[in-house]
């Protein structure tokens, strides 16, 4: 049976952006500037601090991202992928500009040194180091005489000319971060002064949820108080059936029964030669490759393979087979199989491992390899002997001393077939029980070999055919969807009521983003994202979505707008910050005034002991992270009692027992500069996410794709 797959055709669309760049370079064996301008034609896909982004000039951008990575990357990822470049270059930009922060040749070469570029071959000089003339007679070669090499150059030459802006402009911030002696010490206290306790802590889940009230206005000011936190972009909650295409109990019955009847010779009637002929079934066939290739979805594979490349669930049925027998028919994935021993090589396949010793003039040697042919004689030779002496591990012999790739993993070459090793190895190799250790030359040098392991390969002839649904079962799946379809629209009873009553599964998405693709259990679904956004879709609107492996009955159920969250929308988590909060008080307002013991005593509970906590951990054994907890301690001297403390799991009464100051040393900057290289790796990330938060974005994406 032959398996078609659809072939899609993308026809590319190159649009010529003429326009106004910050820098761009024209290389011809020098740097040199020329003015590239371009008017915004069409519609704008962003407004990015007033400035327009042209959707002409966008999609061109994603047409070009397209060739780079090619089609292992959906369409709205590359746009999405665009769309944050372009964002950041924007805002970024601006900062430059405002900076005057450009970029000279001299920076562009230096920038280059220590990027992947340095290791083109094509800019390299004889000693594999990047040379900078190299480089730009190369670019000026491509200019002349590869014109398709030079465009993408310039492509990526903007792309360069950015990230060395960027490093400037983030190593001038980084000059900025400091840390004094003084801040280096407190961070030194921080983590190596102690504090001893004994606490008890009342549990906020000691106060059942429901006995606490929290009303709509309540959640309603608290969003209020805390607008930063409760923002939320556009968004769509929708829920949907899936009918997937998907073979029946009957059709898995009838591929099962039409498989079986390969194993026997079948007879047919030969129009041309007027008589009966016997077709040798799969059992009796003497040609295997021509019987799969009629019979069967994939051909002979005809490579032996190891018990280890069998199926795992089928691997020591298929493994004890004799030659010509057959197991199956067997369900495995997706397919039924039959599977016929075809022949069995007894430890054909070989784990070995290898210490070379290469000489100056080796094949592959390594030019820093200087010794002679005889030295390299005489070191293999002494290493097998130490190979051969009890309690050597040949791994770390291996890994101290070949002169082989394969040294980084002790020598281990993993397993082999016969005739993959060159002829005097692979003698050795096969010609050896398991443990063997021995000296080979070859025109590598010479290796001291070890067998490892040995294996039975095995050469298996398997039909598989494909458990594919019936026509009679999607034409059953069609009338279904279009049913459900029809009576949910017309609405007599509720989508989840219509679903339940027919048996089928109701599947919610939830909070789904303008840009966002990727539905869980459907894939890439945009067309039912972009319905979900229609201005037209309203709540409660159905549609039916033909998807690759059947169709979606899908309804709209919830739509947010951007800004501030709804109560409804925030209360799943408001309400338990509220009830908290409220629980909190209630235990305070009813232990006031007591003491650590009685504080336990009255609310049946236990005076617990914790020790060496640090306000950098500040994790309280038996209670969990409470850094207000351990923080009000460190305000406390020896044999002090706290107020009622309001933690993160409970209220808490600590009296502190000891106090342990971190050992004063003479100079804390190694602490400063830990601090300050750890403010200076924040800045690349924190800077332009305080630019990105602070800029206006007009995002018409959605509209576009």
């Amino acid at each position: 049976m032959a398996i078609l797959e659809n072939i899609r055709k993308r026809t590319t669309v190159l649009i010529l952006i003429i326009g106004l760049a910050l820098f761009a370079f024209v290389i011809s064996g020098v740097f040199t500037s020329s003015n590239m301008g371009g008017g915004k034609v069409g519609s704008a896909v962003a407004e990015i601090n007033g400035e327009e982004v042209s959707i002409d000039a966008f999609r061109s951008k994603v047409e070009a991202a397209s060739r780079r990575v090619g089609p292992t990357t959906s369409s709205l990822q590359l746009v999405n992928q665009v769309w944050d470049q372009e964002v950041r270059n924007t805002i970024l930009g601006e900062q430059f500009e405002d900076l005057g922060i450009g970029v000279e040749q001299d920076q562009i070469i230096d920038f280059l040194k220590t990027t992947g570029y340095a290791q083109n071959p094509e800019f390299q000089n004889e000693n594999g180091v990047f040379d900078p003339n190299r480089f730009k007679n190369t670019i000026a070669d491509w200019k002349s005489n590869n014109p398709g090499q030079y465009d993408a150059w310039l492509e990526t030459e903007k792309t360069i000319i950015q990230l060395a802006k960027e490093q400037t402009y983030y190593n001038l911030i980084k000059a900025g971060v400091g840390a004094t002696l003084k801040e280096g010490e407190l961070d030194y206290k921080l983590a190596n002064d102690k504090v001893d306790i004994k606490y008890a802590r009342v549990a906020y889940s000691s106060i059942a949820d429901s006995t606490i009230s929290v009303s709509k206005s309540d959640i309603s000011s608290y969003i209020n108080e805390h607008k930063e936190e409760y923002k939320q972009e556009d968004a769509r909650d929708i829920q949907f059936v899936y009918f997937e295409e998907k073979a029946s109990a009957a059709d898995e019955t009838a591929v099962k029964e039409k498989i079986t009847k390969l194993l026997a010779n079948t007879v047919e009637y030969n129009s041309q030669t007027d008589r009966n002929d016997t077709i040798l079934g799969f059992r009796n066939t003497k040609n295997v490759t021509a019987f799969l290739d009629r019979n069967s979805d994939t051909k002979f594979d005809t490579i032996y393979k190891d018990k280890k490349q069998l199926p795992a669930l089928f691997a020591d049925t298929l493994a004890a087979l004799n030659v010509g027998n057959i197991y199956g028919p067997y369900k495995d994935g997706n397919f039924y199989k039959l599977s016929k021993m075809v022949a069995k090589k007894a430890n054909g396949s070989v784990k070995a491992s290898h210490i070379l010793i290469a000489y100056e003039g080796a094949t592959r040697a390594n030019p820093e390899v200087k010794r002679t042919k005889e030295e390299a004689e005489e070191k293999a030779k002494e290493l097998l002997k130490d190979a051969k002496k009890t309690g050597t591990v040949f791994v770390e012999l291996a890994r101290d001393n070949s002169d082989g790739p394969s040294a980084a993993n002790g020598g281990d070459l993993g397993y082999f077939q016969r005739g993959t090793m060159v002829p005097k190895f692979n003698d050795f190799a096969f010609g050896n029980k398991v443990g063997a250790i021995g000296l080979v030359e070859t025109d590598f040098g010479f290796h001291v070999i070890k067998i490892d392991d040995k294996q039975d390969i095995y050469q298996i002839a398997t039909i598989t055919r494909e458990i594919l649904p019936s026509e009679e079962t999607i034409n059953t799946l069609f009338t279904d969807a279009t049913k459900f379809e029809m009576e949910s629209i017309e609405g007599s009873k509720a989508f989840l009521d219509l679903a339940k009553e027919n048996e089928y599964s109701v599947r919610p998405v939830n909070k789904i983003k303008a840009m966002d693709e990727n539905l869980p259990g459907l894939g890439t679904q945009r067309s039912i994202v972009q319905w979900a956004f229609n201005e037209d879709t309203d709540n409660g609107s159905i549609k039916r979505f033909n998807v690759n492996n059947g169709y979606v009955i899908a309804q709209l159920t919830a739509k947010y707008k951007k800004g501030l969250m709804s109560p409804e929308d925030a209360s799943a988590s408001v309400l338990p910050i509220l009830r908290k909060q409220r629980k909190a008080a209630q235990i305070i307002s009813a232990n006031n005034g007591k003491a650590l013991d009685a504080f336990a005593k009255d609310n049946n509970i236990s005076v617990a002991t914790a020790s060496a906590l640090t306000v950098k951990s500040p994790t309280i054994p038996g209670a969990g992270n409470e850094p207000v907890v351990v923080g009000n301690a460190f305000g406390l001297a020896e044999n002090e009692t706290s107020k009622l403390i309001e933690g993160n799991t409970g209220v808490f009464m600590v009296t502190v027992t000891k106090k342990t100051d971190a050992i004063k040393l003479d100079n804390y900057s190694t602490y400063a500069n830990s601090l300050k290289n750890s403010n200076g790796t924040k800045v690349t990330t924190e800077v332009y996410n305080a630019l990105k938060e602070g800029a206006e974005i007009k995002d018409n994406r959605a509209t576009f794709y």
